[in-house]
């Protein structure tokens, strides 16, 4: 199993920019890629980005394409989002999930996830 620790988030006006960060221990070996999702008020739960821990490749929503980018540092076990030009639309409790096991699938599904953070609360004010 993998645990994951989220931190970054806060209150930020809108055109600004956040750095989410996402910690993972345990059995970290087992990670065969990382995933942002988050959730806002009222709404389900959406895909923001992904990257597969050893090939890099990266996936994006097109909401934030352009605007946030995914990245993994492999030698801390962590995982960023750069959230840049941050609209109101963007406010949201984000969520990291890892992988543990190998797919041929796209990393885009929730389903493809089998650890998940607590969240951490990003605010965009206009």
């Amino acid at each position: 199993q993998v645990q994951l620790v989220e931190s970054g988030g806060g209150l930020v006006q809108a055109g600004g920019s956040l750095r989410l960060s996402c910690a993972a221990s345990g059995r970290t070996f087992s990670i065969y890629g990382m995933g942002w999702f988050r959730q806002a008020p009222g709404k389900e739960r959406e895909f923001v980005a992904a990257i597969n821990w050893s090939s890099g490749a990266t996936n994006y929503a097109g909401s934030v394409k352009g605007r946030f980018t995914i990245s993994r540092d492999n030698a801390k076990n962590t995982v960023y989002l750069q959230m840049n030009s941050l609209k109101p639309e963007d406010t949201a409790v984000y969520y990291c999930a890892a992988r543990d096991r190998p797919t041929l699938q796209t990393l885009v599904p929730q389903y493809q996830y089998q650890n998940w953070g607590q969240g951490t609360q990003v605010t965009v004010s206009s």
